[in-house]
Parts: C-alpha cells; sequence; structure tokens
C-alpha cells in the first residue's frame, strides 16, 4: 500500500490518538483507528477501553483500513459515521481522486449495476488507467476496494439495524448476487452475515418502522435546521412536531424536535413509497431516523437522502475556519437539503419573489391537486409530492387555478419534462456545472434559481446566489458582481456563508447596525426564497 496517503504519518498520529481518547465526535468519520492487536477498526468516538499507543494505526477512510485486513468494530459500528468531505481548494489530482470517491459515495448516481471505474473515469473526463492511478496515490486502494467497502458497510447496517431477507440486503447494497455478497463479508469480515445478525438482534420486521442511527460532527443548530423546514412545511408532505409530539400554536415559537414527512425513491424501474421520521439525540451526536418498511429495499437511498437533507456530513471545523472572521455567529448552521431534488426545484420556482408562507401556500394547493393519496401512521401526513410526469401532463388551466402564474407554470413544466425524461438529474451525484447550465436554458429559471437548486439539492458547498437582495443586503453591496466579488474569500464554503449571512443577528442599534453591515440581514427562518431570477 502506498504510504503517502494511506496511513498515517499524514494523519498526525498523536492528534488523532487524543481525539480517540476524548471520544472528540468533532473527528467522526474523519479518520478511523486500527488496532493490531485485536484486528479491529473503530470511529474515534468508540467508548471501548482506550487501546495503547503503540497498537494503533489511523487511516482516513474504512476502505484503507479494511484493504490492510481490519474488520469494522460492531459496538462504534464505523458505517454511522459522517462521510468525509468530497471538496477541496488542493491540487487537480486530489479533487478528482475526491469527485470519484464522491460519486461512489452517493447512491443516486449509481445504475442499477453500480458505479464502475470506467463510468466514473468517462464521467469525470479522463481515462480508466489515470483515474485508478490518482485514486490509488489519495486513497491507498483502488476504486473497486473503495466501492466494496461501501457496499459491506451499507450491507452492514441493513443487517444491524433491519430483519430484510438477505437476498434483499445483498441487492439493496448494490451486490449483483446473494453468492458475491456471501462471499465478501466472509473474505472482509470473518463471519457470514446471518451470523451477524443473531449477534445483533435486529428490529424492524414486516410492518414495523426501521431505525437506524446516523452520526454527525457538532457543533449542530438544531433548531434552527427544523425550524426551516417547519416554517417551509407542505400540508400532508411533512409534519414537524414539538416534544408532545403535537404541531405547534399559531403565533407561537416553539421549539420542533421531530420532523416526519412522505417520499418516493425510484430505483430499477419500481417505485417505493413510504414515510420517514427522524429526530435528534445530541447527547450521542447523533439523528435517529425511523423509515417506514415500505421503504426497507431502498434503505441505503434513503439514509444517503437524510444525511443530504439535514446535512449530516458537513465538516464544521473546516467551515468555520474559512468564515468565522466574516461571519461570527454562525457556527453550527447547516445547509438545509432535500430527500427529493425535483420537489426542491419545484418549491424553489414556486418561491420566486412571494414569502415563505405565500410559496408553502402554492406548494400545499399543489400536493393536493396532483399528489398521490398514501397512508401513513403518522396523523397528517397522507400526500406524496407529485411526480414530474403528473406535473409535464397538468394543464395549465388547472395550475392556474391554484394561484400559480403563467411564467411559474412554464418553468415548471420544463423541468418536470426534463427529469420525466432522463434529461436533467437533480441529486448530489449530478455534475453541477452542467446541471446549472442547464438549468438556465429552462423558461422562468435564472441564476438565483439554479444556485438555489445547486446549494440545496446538488449539495454543492460552494453555490452563491449573488442576486438574493437579502443575501446583498447583508453584504453591504447592490449588485450580483460586488457580492460575487466579496464572496471570493469564502470559497469552497459559499453556501455556508449564505446561511450565516441570512442568519445574522439583528442590530441592537443603529450603531451597531452600520458597525456591522452583516446583522442587516433578515433571519433565513423567515425569508422568503426571493429571487431575482425571471
Amino acid at each position: 500500500m502506498p504510504t503517502s496517503h494511506a496511513s498515517t504519518d499524514a494523519l498526525e498520529s498523536d492528534a488523532c490518538y487524543l481525539a480517540m481518547k476524548t471520544h472528540d465526535a468533532r473527528f467522526d468519520g474523519s479518520f478511523f483507528t486500527a488496532v493490531t492487536s485485536t484486528g479491529i477498526y473503530c470511529r474515534p468516538v468508540c467508548r471501548v477501553k482506550l487501546p495503547r499507543r503503540e497498537n494503533c494505526r489511523f487511516f482516513r477512510h474504512a476502505a484503507q483500513a479494511e484493504a490492510e485486513g481490519f474488520r469494522p468494530c460492531l459496538r462504534c459500528r464505523p458505517e454511522l459515521a459522517p462521510r468525509a468531505a468530497s471538496w477541496s481548494t488542493e491540487d487537480a489530482s486530489r479533487i478528482l481522486a475526491l469527485q470519484a470517491a464522491r460519486l461512489i459515495d452517493e447512491p443516486d448516481a449509481w445504475s442499477e449495476d453500480g458505479p464502475g471505474a470506467a463510468q466514473i473515469a468517462a464521467r469525470l473526463g479522463v481515462s480508466d488507467r489515470h483515474l485508478r492511478r490518482i485514486f490509488e496515490a489519495q486513497f491507498g486502494v483502488s476504486p473497486l476496494q473503495y466501492l466494496q467497502t461501501r457496499r459491506l458497510l451499507a450491507a452492514k447496517q441493513l443487517i444491524a439495524d433491519t430483519r430484510l431477507p438477505m437476498t434483499q440486503v445483498a441487492l439493496a447494497s448494490g451486490f449483483a448476487s446473494v453468492r458475491r455478497f456471501n462471499a465478501a463479508f466472509l473474505e472482509h469480515y470473518g463471519l457470514n452475515p446471518s451470523a451477524l445478525r443473531r449477534a445483533g438482534g435486529a428490529g424492524g420486521g414486516e410492518g414495523k418502522a426501521i431505525e437506524v442511527r446516523l452520526g454527525f460532527r457538532p457543533p449542530y443548530d438544531v433548531g434552527a435546521m427544523l425550524g426551516f423546514f417547519a416554517r417551509r412545511a407542505l400540508r400532508g408532505v411533512e409534519l414537524a412536531t414539538t416534544a408532545d409530539g403535537r404541531e405547534p400554536a399559531k403565533g407561537s415559537t416553539p421549539t420542533f424536535v421531530r420532523l416526519a414527512r412522505t417520499l418516493r425513491v425510484q430505483q430499477g424501474g419500481q417505485a417505493h413509497a413510504g414515510w420517514l421520521q427522524l429526530r435528534f439525540d445530541m447527547e450521542r451526536e447523533q439523528m435517529l431516523l425511523s423509515v417506514s418498511d415500505s421503504l426497507a429495499a431502498v434503505l441505503p437511498i434513503v439514509i444517503s437522502r437524510a444525511r443530504a437533507m439535514l446535512d449530516l456530513d458537513a465538516e464544521p471545523m473546516a467551515i468555520n475556519a474559512a468564515l468565522h472572521e466574516a461571519f461570527p455567529h454562525g457556527d453550527g448552521l447547516r445547509v438545509p437539503g432535500t430527500v427529493d431534488g425535483f420537489e426542491l426545484a419545484v418549491r424553489a420556482v414556486l418561491g420566486q419573489q412571494v414569502t415563505v408562507a405565500a410559496a408553502r401556500t402554492l406548494g400545499s394547493r399543489l400536493v393536493e391537486a396532483f399528489g398521490e393519496a398514501i397512508a401513513t401512521p403518522i396523523e397528517g401526513l397522507n400526500r406524496l409530492f407529485p411526480t414530474p410526469a403528473a406535473l409535464a401532463a397538468a394543464s395549465g388551466d388547472a395550475l392556474g387555478k391554484l394561484g400559480i402564474v403563467r411564467q411559474r407554470q412554464a418553468a415548471l413544466q420544463a423541468i418536470a419534462r426534463e427529469v420525466a425524461g432522463g434529461k436533467l438529474a437533480l441529486h448530489a451525484g449530478a455534475d453541477v456545472p452542467s446541471t446549472i447550465a442547464a438549468l438556465q436554458e429552462l423558461p422562468g429559471i435564472g441564476a438565483w434559481t439554479a444556485q438555489y437548486i445547486a446549494m440545496r439539492a446538488l449539495r454543492w458547498p460552494d453555490a452563491f446566489p449573488a442576486g438574493d437582495v437579502a443575501l446583498q443586503k447583508a453584504l453591504g453591496v447592490s449588485t450580483e458582481r460586488a457580492a460575487s466579488q466579496a464572496s471570493q474569500a469564502w470559497r469552497p464554503w459559499r453556501s455556508y456563508a449564505v446561511l450565516r449571512a441570512w442568519h445574522a443577528p439583528a442590530p441592537s442599534s443603529p450603531a451597531a447596525a452600520a458597525a456591522n453591515p452583516l446583522a442587516a440581514a433578515e433571519p433565513f427562518n423567515n425569508l422568503a426564497t426571493a429571487g431575482a431570477s425571471a
């Protein structure tokens, strides 16, 4: 194995050992500790007895530890760790390797057979041989080994947290057959999948909700995140509740603790519909995700989308280092994502130049008119968001009766046709520059809307809707060009700068406002998606 990136001279081993000793969750997913005396590798938050320093080796990625023959810990479960960031301002080869890893990590970008090295190389515009060379130089393993680890860890989570038949586990985690799955599991982990399930005692049988835990790195402003979704919740599709399990009274200032919603996942020509519910366990730095049994077959995709929706893979230390000087009050803010890129794009169009309340009303009407009914055990969740095909086929008169003006109708139907026809992908595995360009070629989609979609649906951390009036106000400028120039120092974390600008505290006095122009922005929880797009 190459030593430049694989193990751990480059990782500052003493610092890693200290982070592991203190169970520092800020480093969760940033490295893994392999213990030579046990043959096991762990997350830095693992609560097992601290191993001796001389028995520890440190790896940036789980795939590197597994390539060296170490097995994942059954207690801290490396598959629950936040993913490593794939954005960097470093050299081009490193960026290319990280982008290849990002595609492997994103289930929505996979074909039914999974992403092969040749497919990824073609997507990135390089040769297969060049991709393998720079990937191994960066990670110490081949793309195939990296993918194998990702599949095995996904399967391990399904085995531990569900009662899915092993055939479904194998297929859902990307293996072509149960035989290959069993062989890979036995080779890497030294036990068969059934033995792991017996040891774990998984719950979640047929008809029951599946519950999994997902890690994140603190700090995390849960109130801001759940409040953002609560103020935009569409009737029948989403529901935010307080500690007593109820929707808040009108006019109150509640603290939301749970968020539930319906969703549909399309995979292999088959639609899977159901619901998910989430709440945070701040003491353990985890999110608890409950998923309906109807979505069990696509659980890895649901988990990936839930992580993206709540930005669980953000690296606060790197972001804060770049933004704290300009935005001292935003540490812990995350960029709200989505579980459905098409839905987010529709909502962005509906939110053009109107208030949050008005956009929510239009979206709820759209759901009522074109969304399918669905039965859930959660009162108030009873509709699915309309499919691209349903909106593409909708008449102008039907959309007009909902209060949607002609300009918005054209934009909605253009997006719906492109997505339904497979010409436009709106997920974290999509190519960002070409998708932004394709969006802006559609009627009614300007730079603001395209950047907003990139920020939330494509999970592009450097998205920057420079035409946003509230953002310009926060930056103390009056033009898109001036806003863009002011943002260059914050790359590649400009999406987080946008959130911090929108969420800047109100000035206590005119003098304070003059001293801190960022404080003039309206808090993002109350802000309309009021872009300047045509």
